[in-house]
């Protein structure tokens, strides 16, 4: 089987960025974009960013997460530690970090050091969380093998009955990562090609900003 996308292309024309006004400080270049994001409708989740690790095997690997806070310290998520991209950081804490919003044509990649936050943050999180996702959380050996959805179905039935009007307890295995960035670039589509790419380079405790060829 062959496709041929050869005639799949866009005209990329919503908006510009210059390396003479964007805001010496990428964590507020940050926020201006998001809240644009957020504010100019067209994407579900604003938040949802592109977690790239290299794995035990050795192999890059990325998949889709949830951002749920960011400060000047970096950018937050929470997984189960045992699960694959918990071992991958384990193993190798240096990620990338992607956000891709085609509502206004713009990309941002982040690349930074992941650590885990401390028990105190990943608590607090975990007791805002829907009761059904701390369910979720507790029942999940994420990235194992499993027969079959029943499986799991059948295992949360047993743990709603289990903590019904009681709290439920954060797994020792579950909590927070923060990706401390050493790197931002921001994307922002143009015509013909000729994309604006500005980065961010940390040096000691100074960015540096550039503009690299599309």
């Amino acid at each position: 089987m062959r496709d041929n996308l050869h005639d799949y292309r866009k005209n990329y024309k919503k908006g510009a960025l210059d390396e003479t006004s964007v805001n010496e400080n990428p964590f507020q270049q940050f926020r201006t974009w998001f809240y644009n994001v957020r504010d100019s409708g067209g994407v579900d989740e604003v938040n949802a960013m592109t977690l790239t690790t290299i794995g035990v095997d050795g192999f890059p690997r990325g998949r889709v997460v949830l951002l749920k806070k960011y400060d000047e310290n970096g950018f937050y998520f929470y997984t189960n530690y045992t699960s694959d991209k918990g071992k991958a950081i384990e193993q190798n804490n240096k990620v990338s970090l992607s956000f891709f919003w085609p509502n206004i044509e713009r990309q941002v990649i982040i690349k930074g050091i992941a650590e885990k936050t401390s028990e105190e943050d990943a608590s607090n999180y975990f007791a805002s969380r829907p009761k059904g996702s701390q369910l979720g959380a507790l029942l999940s050996d994420q990235s194992s093998v499993v027969a079959n959805r029943k499986v799991l179905e059948e295992e949360l039935k047993d743990l709603e009955k289990k903590y019904e009007g009681k709290e439920v307890p954060k797994p020792k295995h579950w909590g927070g990562f923060i990706v401390k960035p050493l790197e931002f670039e921001f994307w922002q589509g143009r015509p013909n090609r000729l994309h604006d790419r500005i980065r961010y380079r940390l040096e000691g405790i100074d960015w540096v900003i550039e503009r690299l060829a599309p």
